[in-house]
């Protein structure tokens, strides 16, 4: 029996790694043991309780005001002492480009265990953008053992980069981890969310707005803001702007002073399954998360994403996404196009997802199987 550690700290990393959790633990030749270092404390306990997922190991490193620097170097300590010098594992996985990924990679790499790097290969080819996620990845791809990427495109990063031995395109587990969560959600539970949500009004088309990375911080958040006021004036009889906001200052504040508009909804954050089913419920979707971006499409939902640069073209090139970043102007002729041409709307909402068809965790499962 082959011994795997998940090793997780944020809620993105842990709805792509659930899947694959599921999987390996109903294999009987696997030994599962999970790892949480609990970067996102709230929010990852949300997905964990909602993919009933049960952690051996939960180090808690976060403290406030913590600089990069003090959080790597306590996670490779508390990673290495703390599990992975208790019990020997045969592979580590960690999942995209946080810094418990780099962390955790590091830890494994110093005690010569094997690192599954799962969603290897993204680049956005600026060490600065996303900052520092960008470097996270490229430097776990250097000490992975095995890279299973999403698409061909991130194959084809890690072959300019001379990495060739162990590399997989399976596509995203994300998908995977939408359709378990959308079959999750009952009857039961659809009545309990429209009953907590009925101030949207869902018989107008809904326009889902994330909008929290950094690099919208400051000028581009008040461009951003000043596009979605105009679009809630343009169509104010017809849609509703729902944002979940994010409860950083840089965020929160600039937006409950801008965003004052009869049809825009200002809520507090969603957890995972609550923001899946508004994701269902949505027409179109702006956003600046990476998760979304790959899971829009398999709900048939355009995408318009509020960055200058991502490290998922392949969206982009499919026709599942629009790249729109901070400019006013082209947030707003966008949706429009959007809004008022339906040929347009049904081109990119039925463009095919090039995100995976929510088998990927069964396929790395059975690669590892046979090493």
């Amino acid at each position: 029996m082959k011994k795997v550690l998940f090793l997780f700290g944020t809620r993105p990393e842990a709805i792509k790694m659930a899947p694959l959790i599921a999987a390996f633990s109903a294999d009987k030749n696997f030994v599962v043991k999970v790892g949480v270092t609990a970067q996102h404390r709230e929010m990852l306990d949300q997905v964990l309780s909602f993919f009933e997922i049960k952690v051996d190991y939960d180090l808690n490193v976060m403290k406030p005001n913590q600089t990069l620097h003090e959080l790597t170097s306590k996670l490779i300590t508390e990673i290495t002492e703390t599990i992975l010098q208790k019990e020997h594992f045969d592979f580590v996985f960690v999942q995209g480009d946080t810094t418990t990924v780099l962390a955790g990679a590091l830890a494994a790499f110093y005690q010569k265990i094997k690192i599954v790097h799962i969603e290897a290969g993204l680049r956005s080819h600026d060490m600065h953008s996303p900052f520092p996620e960008e470097m996270n990845r490229v430097l776990t791809s250097r000490v992975a053992s095995f890279h299973f990427c999403p698409t061909e495109a991130s194959q084809e990063n890690l072959t300019k980069e001379n990495i060739h031995d162990n590399v997989y395109v399976v596509g995203n587990t994300v998908i995977d981890a939408l359709l378990m969560g959308l079959e999750k959600i009952d009857a039961a539970k659809e009545a309990e969310l429209l009953s907590k949500f009925n101030f949207i009004d869902f018989s107008k088309k809904i326009i889902l707005v994330t909008c929290h990375r950094r690099e919208n911080f400051g000028k581009p958040f008040e461009q951003i803001c000043d596009a979605l006021l105009e679009i809630s004036t343009t169509y104010q009889e017809s849609i509703e702007i729902v944002y979940p906001v994010h409860l950083n200052p840089n965020v929160k504040e600039v937006a409950q002073k801008k965003l004052i508009a009869n049809n825009i909804k200002l809520i507090t954050p969603l957890d995972y399954p609550e923001l899946i089913w508004m994701m269902n419920k949505s027409s179109i979707i702006l956003t600046d998360s990476g998760g979304i971006q790959e899971e829009a499409p398999s709900l048939g939902k355009p995408v318009l994403v509020l960055r200058e640069v991502t490290e998922r073209m392949e969206g982009v090139d499919a026709g599942t996404a629009l790249l729109v970043g901070s400019d006013t102007e082209k947030i707003i002729s966008e949706t429009k196009k959007l809004m008022d041409n339906a040929q347009h709307y049904a081109q990119i909402a039925t463009a095919s997802n090039p995100y995976g068809d929510g088998t990927t965790s069964q396929k790395i499962k059975e690669i590892i199987a046979r090493c």
